[in-house]
């Protein structure tokens, strides 16, 4: 099998400007394309790879939106009789249709999906660790051993963990943990519309949290949505199941209903968190949570997380949060239970407010 020797990449947003920062501080000769000018000459500029090449790339990676995936890849096949060609949109199985409709040369072709992004997007926001020891999806259909191994060597040389699917499997999979969680929270921020700005304001964390990702870009979504409606669909179909049954329990509470339907369905929730995967992929394992009151004013975070260090108790997860009309933060600190009463002792002897 043959090793890497170039790589063009089109489209130098934020997943084609990280690869090309990954793979360019590993002395990979690094091709750059991109509609945009502006984003082309950014990204060269910081490094990621240059407009072109003297030898012909043997590996092309399709960074692009959903929709103009498909035919993008098509015409790098035409292009580049030699190489392989990948891409890292979050839809596998339309966009292999479309690819198999237009394309005479899919052995050379394998679909692979980065399960890695920040909320900020574009070159401007590339990180070349961006794929550090997260998982990295590989799709395909082809026999080409060599096509296959030169995609797995490119997460290696990423620092991904590969993970190998066929493309009904992916599409399932992400639907699951990413495109229902965005329809769920988009739908919860839309319900903000027309509420009073009172009861908004009084939102706390829990707000924040469920709509965060709700801020995406909805072209993208839309695309992405589109493109995976077949194994989206009957998951969205079986929330609003799920949430017409909460709906009759609650409203069967106020003519004097039992409480054990409502108490099963959130008994759910919690079983079902349970199976989310912890730190470092593991078993999700039980944190007890602290609250450290932290006056917001510069250095007293850094402080804080000092201290703790200086304790020796490691923090397995933290998440802050203002507290309304007052120049304070609440630090949510999620250690281990061993630790928690040293902890607890440790900051209270320091001076820390505990909530």
């Amino acid at each position: 099998m043959s090793e890497i020797t170039g790589v063009k990449i089109v489209g130098a947003g934020l997943i084609g400007t990280s690869i090309g920062l990954a793979l360019s501080r590993k002395s990979i000769p690094v091709w750059l394309e991109d509609n945009s000018s502006t984003n082309l000459r950014l990204a060269v500029e910081y490094g990621a790879g240059a407009e072109s090449i003297e030898n012909e790339p043997d590996l092309v990676i399709v960074c692009l939106p959903p929709d103009k995936t498909a035919v993008q890849i098509a015409e790098e096949l035409e292009q580049h009789p030699e190489a392989v060609v990948t891409d890292v949109a979050s839809v596998k199985g339309a966009i292999l249709e479309e690819v198999k409709k237009i394309s005479n040369h899919t052995q050379r072709y394998i679909g692979s999906h980065p399960m890695a992004g920040r909320e900020r997007g574009g070159a401007i926001a590339a990180q070349a660790d961006l794929f550090f020891a997260r998982p990295w999806v590989i799709c395909s259909e082809s026999d080409n051993s060599e096509a296959l191994y030169k995609v797995r060597q490119l997460v290696r040389l990423l620092g991904a963990t590969p993970v190998e699917l066929d493309y009904e499997e992916h599409d399932r999979a992400v639907a699951l943990s990413s495109h229902l969680p965005q329809m769920v929270s988009s739908i919860l921020a839309s319900e903000l519309l027309d509420r009073d700005q009172q009861e908004i304001e009084l939102g706390g964390q829990g707000l924040r949290d469920m709509t965060r990702i709700a801020a995406s870009n909805p072209d993208l979504w839309t695309q992405i949505i589109s493109k995976n409606s077949k194994s989206l669909a009957p998951l969205v179909r079986s929330m609003a199941d799920r949430l017409n049954e909460a709906a009759e329990q609650i409203e069967s509470l106020a003519g004097g209903g039992g409480l054990r339907g409502l108490y099963q369905l959130l008994t759910e929730g919690n079983d079902g968190v349970a199976r989310i995967p912890g730190k470092h992929g593991g078993k999700n394992r039980g944190y007890q949570t602290l609250v450290v009151m932290v006056d917001d004013k510069p250095g007293e975070l850094a402080r804080l997380l000092n201290e703790i260090g200086s304790i020796g108790v490691n923090i397995e997860d933290l998440r802050l949060e203002h507290s309304p009309g007052a120049q304070i933060g609440l630090a949510e600190l999620d250690v281990l239970p061993e630790s928690f009463e040293k902890l607890v002792s440790e900051l209270n002897q320091l001076g820390w407010r505990l909530a």
